[in-house]
C-alpha cells in the first residue's frame, strides 16, 4: 500500500531535499542505526537479550550492517509488561489530550522526513522520492488520529418510564503489532495511531528485514509527550512474532504480512479469544474498458504494478484490456516503462530502486520463468540489471516485466509475485471480466477504467474487493478505509471505521422507576 501523488505536488516532492549525496555509512553514522539498540520499551533504546540474532542487510547495496539480536520471551515480557502498566494511566486521558500527543508527533515527523526518509531507503531499497511521499503520508495519518481522539464517545438512549441508557466506547487494552518490510514506517504509522487514539498502549515488532523506522517512531512520540511504554517496540524473526501473539497479556493483534502467516496468527489468537485485524495477500484486477483515457490508463496499470518494485500488496496485477484497444495500450505501455530508471535510490530521479532480498528476486523470477513454461511471452523486461555503480553491486534491480499471452489458469496469474511483473489479458464483455476479476481467494483491491459513469458504478458493485479505484489506481487519501474481502484478510486501517478494531462497547442501563419482577 501507498499513498500516489498528482502529477504537480509529485514533482515539486521530487525535489523535497537538495541534498542527494547521502550515502548508507553516512546515515548509519548520523542515525546511530549502527550501533544502538532496537528494541524500544519504556521510552528508550534498550538490548534484546536472546541468544540468536540475524543479519541487516541493506538491499540497494547488499552490504550486511549489522547483526541484530531476537527478542526473546523475556524481552517481549519486559515489552508487554511495560505497555500494561502504562495502560492504566494512558486510558484515562481524555481523547483530546491524547490527539495532542498525535498531532505534535505528525508535525515532528514532517520536520524529520528527510533523516526518516533516508533510514527508511537504506532499509528498503525503494526510492528517495517514495519514501519521502510515505513518510508525509504517514504524519498525515497521524494527525487525522490526532483530530479523531477527541471525538471518541458513545451513544445516549432515552428509554419509557424514566429509564435511560448510555454506551462507553472503551480501550481494549494492550495491542501486539506486527508488520511487513514494503512500507516499514507506514506499518508502525497506521497500527500505532488509532490504537494510541483509543487509548490503548502498543508493542510492535518491525519485519526483521526492515527493522529501523519503527524505532524512531517511537522515538518521535516520545518527544511529542507520548509516556514511557505506550509505544515499545521488539526486533526479531517469526518466532519473536509468535512469543508476542501467544503473550497472555496481549489483548489484540493487528498484522499485516501473508495468507499462510495470517492465518497461524488467526489461529493463536483463536485461542485466547485475542481480537485480531489481518491485512493479508491480494492478486487485484484492473479493468480497461475500449472507452477509457488510454494514457490515464497506462499509467494506472504502471502505479498498479511498478510502485515499490511491485512490492505492494494491493497491486492490479491481472491488467484485462478490452481486446480492441489491447494492442494499442500494449505499445504505449512499453514505452513509458522503458523510460523508468534503475539505480541508486538515493537519486531523485530513479524510479526503480533494489528489491528487497536476494531471497525475494529468485521468487520473483521463477514467476516469470514458470510463467514462459506454461505459454506467456515476456514482451519486456524481467531480467536483472546491474548498475554502472559499483557501490551498488551487491544490490538487485529487476527491470519492470510484462507479460502478455496470459491465461487465467496460469500460476503467475493466480498466485501473488509480489514484484515487478504485469500479467495482461484481454476480454470482449463486461459480464465476461467481472467474473474473471472475481475468480480469486483475494479481494483486497480492483480497479476500473471507463468514461462510461453507468458501467463504472455496475462493475464497482459487482467486484467483490475492499478498496476499488475507478480512473485512478493505488490512491490512500487520509480517512479512507483499506481492507480486504475474502482471504485479503479481517478489518480495516487508515479510517475512522479502524477505531472499532481498537476499541469495545460497554453498555449501561439506567433504572427510572421500581423494579418490575414476575418472581
Amino acid at each position: 500500500m501507498m499513498y500516489h501523488l498528482r502529477s504537480t505536488a509529485f514533482n515539486t516532492l521530487r525535489h523535497y531535499s537538495k541534498d542527494t549525496k547521502i550515502f548508507s555509512d553516512k546515515i548509519l553514522s548520523e542515525s546511530h542505526q549502527a550501533t544502538s539498540p532496537l528494541n524500544f520499551v519504556l521510552g528508550k533504546r534498550v538490548d534484546a537479550q536472546g541468544s540468536s540474532s540475524f543479519q541487516l542487510i541493506a538491499p540497494a547495496t547488499g552490504k550486511v550492517l549489522r547483526n541484530i539480536p531476537n527478542s526473546n520471551e523475556q524481552d517481549i515480557s519486559e515489552a508487554v509488561l511495560a505497555a500494561r502498566h502504562t495502560f492504566k494511566s494512558w486510558s484515562k486521558w481524555t481523547g483530546f489530550e491524547r490527539g495532542k500527543v498525535l498531532k505534535t508527533a505528525a508535525e515532528l515527523i514532517r520536520n524529520k522526513v528527510d533523516d526518516l526518509a533516508y533510514t527508511e531507503v537504506l532499509d528498503t531499497g525503494k526510492p528517495i522520492w517514495e519514501a519521502r511521499y510515505d513518510i508525509l503520508g504517514c504524519a498525515d495519518t497521524i494527525e487525522y488520529y490526532g483530530g479523531l481522539a477527541g471525538g471518541i464517545k458513545g451513544d445516549f438512549m432515552q428509554l419509557s418510564g424514566g429509564s435511560f441508557a448510555y454506551t462507553v466506547r472503551e480501550p481494549l487494552g494492550v495491542v501486539g503489532g506486527i508488520g511487513a518490510w514494503n512500507f516499514p514506517f507506514q506499518m508502525a504509522a497506521w497500527k500505532s495511531a488509532p490504537a494510541l487514539a483509543c487509548g490503548n498502549t502498543m508493542v510492535f515488532k518491525p519485519s526483521q528485514v526492515t527493522p529501523l523506522t519503527a524505532v524512531m517512531l517511537g522515538e518521535i512520540y516520545q518527544r511529542a509527550g507520548l509516556p514511557g511504554g505506550c509505544y515499545n517496540v521488539v526486533q526479531g524473526e517469526g518466532e519473536t512474532g509468535q512469543i508476542l501473539c501467544s503473550h497472555s497479556d496481549i489483548d489484540k493483534v493487528t498484522f499485516t504480512g501473508s495468507v499462510p502467516t495470517g492465518s497461524r496468527i488467526m489461529e493463536t489468537c483463536a485461542k485466547g479469544i485475542k481480537h485480531v485485524t489481518l491485512e493479508l495477500g491480494g492478486k487485484s484486477p484492473l479493468i480497461i474498458f475500449s472507452d477509457a483515457d488510454l494514457d490515464n490508463a497506462v499509467k494506472g496499470a504502471i502505479l498498479a504494478n511498478f510502485s515499490n518494485q511491485g512490492q505492494v500488496c494491493s497491486n492490479g496485477t491481472r491488467v484485462f484490456v478490452e481486446e480492441s484497444i489491447a494492442e494499442d495500450f500494449l505499445a504505449k505501455l512499453i514505452e513509458r516503462v522503458d523510460n523508468m530508471k534503475i539505480g541508486d535510490p538515493y537519486h531523485e530521479d530513479t524510479t526503480v530502486g533494489a528489491t528487497i532480498s536476494s531471497q525475494q528476486a529468485q521468487i520473483v523470477e521463477g514467476y516469470i520463468d514458470n510463467a514462459k513454461k506454461e505459454g506467456a511471452t515476456v514482451v519486456y523486461g524481467g531480467e536483472r540489471v546491474t548498475p554502472s555503480d559499483p557501490n551498488l553491486a551487491g544490490g538487485i534491480y529487476l527491470r519492470p516485466c510484462i507479460l502478455v499471452n496470459c491465461t487465467d489458469d496460469m500460476t503467475v496469474v493466480r498466485k501473488e509475485v509480489f514484484g515487478p511483473v504485469l500479467s495482461l489479458l484481454t476480454f470482449k464483455s463486461e459480464e465476461e471480466v467481472v467474473a474473471r476479476a472475481n475468480d480469486t481467494e483475494f479481494g483486497l483491491a480492483g480497479g476500473v477504467f471507463t468514461r462510461d459513469l453507468q458501467r463504472a458504478h455496475r462493475v464497482v458493485a459487482a467486484m467483490e474487493a475492499g478498496s476499488i479505484y475507478v480512473n485512478n489506481y493505488n490512491v490512500y487519501p487520509v480517512g479512507v478505509p483499506f481492507g480486504g474481502y475474502k482471504k485479503s484478510g479481517i478489518g480495516r486501517e487508515n479510517g475512522e471505521d479502524s477505531l472499532n478494531y481498537y476499541s469495545q462497547i460497554k453498555s449501561v442501563y439506567f433504572e427510572g422507576g421500581d423494579v418490575e419482577c414476575p418472581y
